[in-house]
């Protein structure tokens, strides 16, 4: 067997391809960024040519600087932004139209008249999650009500939606020369449109987002020697078995090998996204939290998870660097946030698509409150930083509230985890340890892991747990009363961003 998995990591802001070794260490990377097409307010769109662009190059360029080939890769595993909906023709290979990103809210109107005639509880007991802006069903029903041509297409046959793992799949095995329509059961339960119990597309779902079964992927296990094809072997290259698809935060749940019951992470990338393990056991969620399919393994039963889904975390960094111009790049804000010892009474609520999880508000827009004459930029650095943070907090004590099982270490990772002062917020506002594992890409190295179970080039989840190694770890050191204060504080400011804009 070859000596290396790789990873084709498609995210939000950009996409990556790593090479992982047995001890599940980096060997490879090579990653690019692109663009955020923001057409009007509310709306973001990505360009599907040029994500597939931007996959065949970073795929080439870190093989290429590590000296290494396709002929050196047992497998490839594939993570992605999970609710981004992609309509393409299975014949040309073009898009019918942009990708409609999981934070556009143009669905607005869709999720509510869900709600309003009761079909939302449907919903949520078959899909287990809410009606809402996030899930990609309904980008799917605005593209078939506003693309010329696009419905006729849809029931012709020609037309086929995926994720982003389903584009880049479609695309790895072959493309219009017999790529396969794929996507995973965690992609899958993000849609709307499958029913967590028979993990299958589900035809009342389908019937009211008005959306023809043709259009949709078959539903495959996240990590199977079968189910994905092999890559078409392009310009020479051998072609490599795609064994494992996961939906990134899956992904990173696996990459922190979570894999009991009442095991859970936190990733820190453009959102945030904390997953508790709830097992073999579906469990319903009554404060704002989404029953999701964490992964599932060959042919056995699927792994269950709560998840606290936020908007915009680490993507508000990239806000004060891209729209403020008070940062030159992301790393900055560590050091002008560490100029002052706090915000100064500032609070920053990054609602710039709707408030996500445990509020579930699509009607909330971002607010910055607190100031005075008094506050600098520093005091927005830090304030945003504390944002991440107390966006965490609310979804924790969802979770708690949900499952009873109070929290006690935090197992983190993601980009935003570099940064040391987030980090050390971070357990000061939770009021218990952070803790960061050495390989903090998690996201790639879980879909590595979950093609490297599928060919046998890891034995078991507990070989996999054994590559597991903390890197560093915050404990918190506000008092009781700063960290009530501050919550009370992030509470009130909360309010402030709802009832904003009419749906």
């Amino acid at each position: 067997m070859a000596d290396f998995i790789g990873a084709v990591d498609q995210g939000t802001t950009s996409t990556r391809f790593m090479v992982f070794d047995h001890d599940g260490r980096e060997v490879a990377r090579h990653q690019l960024e692109h663009e955020q097409l923001l057409p009007r307010a509310g709306w973001v769109e990505h360009n599907p040519l040029e994500i597939w662009d931007r996959t065949q190059t970073v795929v080439a360029s870190a093989l290429a600087g590590a000296g290494l080939s396709t002929s050196d890769l047992a497998a490839i595993g594939v993570t992605n932004q999970r609710e981004t909906a992609m309509v393409w023709d299975r014949r040309t290979g073009r898009p019918f139209y942009n990708a409609i990103v999981w934070q556009d809210t143009r669905t607005a109107a869709i999720a509510r008249a869900l709600d309003a005639d009761g079909r939302g509880d449907v919903v949520r007991e078959k899909a287990g999650l809410p009606p809402a802006t996030y899930f990609s069903g309904a980008k799917v029903q605005w593209m078939l009500e506003n693309v010329d041509g696009l419905r006729a297409a849809a029931e012709r046959g020609d037309a086929i939606f995926g994720t982003p793992d389903t584009w880049v799949v479609w695309n790895l095995t072959g493309g219009t020369d017999g790529g396969l329509h794929v996507t995973d059961v965690t992609n899958a339960s993000r849609t709307m449109l499958m029913d967590l119990t028979t993990l299958d597309w589900d035809e009342e779902l389908l019937g009211f987002f008005g959306i023809p079964r043709a259009m949709l992927p078959q539903i495959r296990p996240s990590s199977h020697a079968q189910a994905y094809g092999s890559t078409a072997g392009r310009r020479g290259t051998a072609p490599v078995p795609v064994t494992g698809v996961l939906g990134d935060q899956q992904a990173a749940t696996v990459g922190q090998v979570c894999f009991e019951v009442g095991e859970a992470k936190n990733t820190y990338g453009t959102g945030n996204f904390l997953l508790l393990n709830t097992g073999e056991e579906l469990v319903r969620s009554e404060h704002g939290l989404l029953t999701t399919v964490a992964y599932q393994l060959g042919d056995s039963a699927p792994v269950y998870a709560l998840e606290g889904s936020i908007a915009v975390t680490g993507s508000a960094v990239q806000w004060l660097r891209d729209q403020l111009g008070i940062i030159s790049g992301a790393s900055e804000v560590e050091r002008l946030a560490a100029q002052v010892e706090d915000t100064g009474g500032v609070y920053f609520v990054p609602a710039f698509s709707g408030l996500f999880a445990p509020y579930w508000r699509s009607d909330a827009r971002g607010a910055i409150v607190g100031l005075s004459r008094f506050n600098t930029n520093a005091h927005l650095a830090r304030a945003t930083l504390e944002a991440i943070c107390y966006q965490s907090r609310d979804v924790a004590e969802a979770m708690v509230a949900d499952s009873g099982v109070e929290l006690t270490t935090l197992k983190v990772d993601g980009g935003v985890t570099a940064n040391r002062l987030c980090m050390q917020l971070q357990a000061d506002i939770l009021g218990v340890p952070v803790s960061r594992p050495v390989v903090a890409e998690t996201t790639a190295l879980g879909a590595a892991y979950a093609a490297g179970l599928a060919v046998g080039f890891w034995e078991s989840t507990e070989q996999l747990r054994a590559n597991w190694a903390e890197d560093e770890r915050w404990e918190p050191t506000w008092s009781e009363e700063q960290r009530r204060d501050g919550y009370a504080g992030w509470r009130k400011a909360v309010q402030r961003t709802l009832d904003w804009v009419e749906d």
